[in-house]
């Protein structure tokens, strides 16, 4: 505490006040945060453990091999409410990673051979624009990538997985109750007990920590009061077909054909986009196909999914030639589950108190760009370091408030990215800038830090706050303008493939993944991608502006950025000490991303051929 109270009088006195003023809004925080009650035990407890975690999904277990892995000695009890093993291409939302949780899974739980022979690696996100009836794959702008990218990522099956998982981590000494319903958790002390229902009698157990793993259930959350809606509504129905499906089939197209090495699309999670949804299309590994429609619930209402009938009329309407393909194999049909409105909120994730949620039994933004297992690798991280700190005797109170603090505010940086966007994906032109743009912000900045082991770098986070606020801002202003671009054009465009990791920024930020930067130079990174951004938005102004009648042609303010002339003085978009200019990276970037409308190449045909 004297080393602290010395390093706040260090500062100078503007940042002094304002790490003050954080201080004490934490401090509040604390006094008001939702308290597990006091209560003695109703018998007395059958074992006590270090940990007990409420859920044996996947973020349940990889919690606890990430603990036992850093802190053998630890005790840990995972119960779960289903039998296991649970079966293969079990029926779960997940199956698609993108590089933080297949980094997470890889390096940090070192699962690396099981994901390399027992799992599929992935050709990363691949994305199909609407064109026409959307009869003809091969009359489609396609876009992703053309060889696996060098940052690898995974289909997994989660039945299979999850089984691994647990026979790994009972070898480790994690115990594993299934068949286990959890109660009330109460506190007595320092100590938790949680009341737990197995083989049909009930019994305690003590604890330390106690974490909520246990999904869309949130059986701490609905008890504390923690959940929070979203303004985000969409929703989402999904189904397997025992059978393996691949798009290179779909078409006998030369181009088609020969654009890619066969079954680089099958490796890929594929996504079939028009005005308000997408339908996906991922492989399992045993010869099994997950198929989804995710859609924005007030342009595509669930009643006209909520059955696999029903889900097949729909695609059949709005994406014919994926419901042949499906009605090929429709007898063998394996499941079908619907969800309406999944993205949801939380008010608080982690707690001095020793309790924290993880995976969905906290918050959930949107499956677009896979992002499930990241913010269970970024949970677990967090809860991991709080709890190894805890019983190494630590004062965890201040630290587990400024992770719930920056975990909230990715998930809510997270959910811009997804919020009312969903009518751009029948907008070719602007969703291939809108994917490069949002990729630009996940590699350029959340998955390099997690890729180098600094998620919990509080003073690497003071440092780089300045520049990640900027970036936010950015975000938030950019994504406006992309519905401000919609609103201007939105036609069919000629079909061609864009190849991502071709793609000047995208190649870019992608290799640099690989980086393994020291703190100092992490931080001089986030500075030179904030400044890749800010251009980027410059030459996506320029080239959305373009169909304005009196385009201007001169360096513009990224941060003031919009269609609407009549605002460019008042927000200052020709400040001469704020603009910027297109560099030459963005300026590569837009010629490589774009794309020619149907009319606009019909109109020069029809010249070309009256001359």
């Amino acid at each position: 505490m004297k080393d602290l109270s010395s390093r706040i009088a260090a500062l100078d006195p503007g940042k002094r006040e304002l790490l003050l003023k954080r201080l004490q809004h934490q401090a509040d925080e604390r006094a008001r945060e939702p308290r597990i009650a006091e209560a003695a035990p109703s018998s007395p407890p059958v074992a006590r453990f270090d940990v007990v975690v409420l859920g044996g999904g996947l973020a349940g277990q990889t919690l606890a091999r990430q603990i036992k892995r850093a802190r053998p000695e630890t005790t840990v009890l995972v119960t779960e409410l289903r039998p296991h093993p649970v079966p293969e291409s079990a029926h779960k939302v997940g199956e698609s990673t993108v590089e933080i949780g297949s980094h997470y899974f890889a390096e940090v739980l070192a699962l690396q051979h099981h994901l390399t022979t027992a799992q599929l690696r992935k050709a990363g996100l691949r994305y199909f624009f609407p064109s026409g009836a959307n009869d003809d794959v091969a009359r489609r702008v396609e876009m992703g990538a053309s060889y696996f990218p060098p940052v690898p990522s995974y289909q997994l099956d989660r039945g299979r997985f999850e089984n691994a998982l647990r026979a790994d981590n009972a070898a480790m000494g994690v115990e594993f109750w299934d068949r286990v319903k959890a109660g009330p958790v109460t506190r007595q002390g320092d100590t938790h007990h949680v009341v737990l229902e197995r083989a049909g009698s009930p019994c305690t157990v003590a604890c330390r920590w106690v974490v909520d793993a246990s999904g869309r259930a949130g059986l701490m959350k609905r008890q504390l009061g923690l959940a929070r809606e979203s303004g985000h509504k969409c929703n989402a129905v999904w189904f397997r077909l025992a059978r393996k499906i691949d798009p290179d089939e779909w078409s006998d197209a030369p181009h088609w054909q020969d654009r890619l090495p066969k079954g680089l699309r099958w490796m890929s999670t594929n996504h079939f986009m028009g005005r308000g949804y997408w339908v996906w299309f991922i492989p399992l590994a045993p010869e099994a196909t997950s198929v989804g429609i995710v859609a924005d619930a007030a342009l595509h209402p669930i009643s006209e999914m909520r059955s696999f009938e029903l889900a097949l009329g729909w695609i059949a309407k709005h994406e014919p030639l994926c419901a042949r393909v499906i009605e090929e194999h429709r007898g063998t049909l394996m499941d079908f589950l619907a969800l309406k409105h999944y993205a949801y909120g939380c008010a608080q994730v982690f707690s001095g108190d020793r309790w924290a949620l993880t995976g969905e039994a906290g918050v959930f933004t949107d499956p677009f760009y896979s992002p499930g297992s990241d913010f269970i690798g970024m949970s677990n991280t967090y809860i991991s370091d709080l709890i190894l700190r805890d019983l190494a005797g630590e004062p965890i109170a201040a630290r587990a408030a400024e992770y719930n603090r920056i975990y909230l505010n990715t998930y809510e940086s997270f959910l811009t990215v997804y919020e009312n966007q969903y009518p751009l994906m029948g907008n070719p032109r602007v969703m291939a800038a809108k994917i490069v743009w949002d990729f630009a912000i996940y590699w350029g900045f959340l998955t390099l830090q997690f890729l180098t082991g600094r998620l919990c770098d509080l003073e690497l986070q003071a440092k780089a706050g300045h520049t990640l606020q900027r970036v936010n801002h950015l975000n938030a202003r950019v994504q406006a303008f992309f519905r401000q671009w919609d609103a201007l054009e939105g036609r069919d465009c000629e079909e061609r493939f864009i190849d991502v990791l071709d793609v000047d920024i995208m190649r870019r930020l992608h290799y640099e993944l690989r980086d393994n930067l020291p703190g100092g130079e992490l931080l001089e990174r986030f500075s030179q991608n904030l400044g890749l951004l800010e251009s980027l938005a410059a030459a996506l102004f320029h080239e959305a502006a373009s169909l304005l009648p009196n385009p201007p042609n001169r360096p513009v303010n990224p941060y003031a950025i919009s269609l609407h002339p009549e605002q460019w003085e008042e927000d200052e978009l020709f400040h001469p000490g704020k603009t910027v200019e297109v560099e030459a990276v963005a300026a590569g970037t837009m010629e490589k991303i774009r794309l020619t409308t149907a009319i606009q190449q019909h109109s020069l045909v029809d010249v070309a051929h009256a001359g």
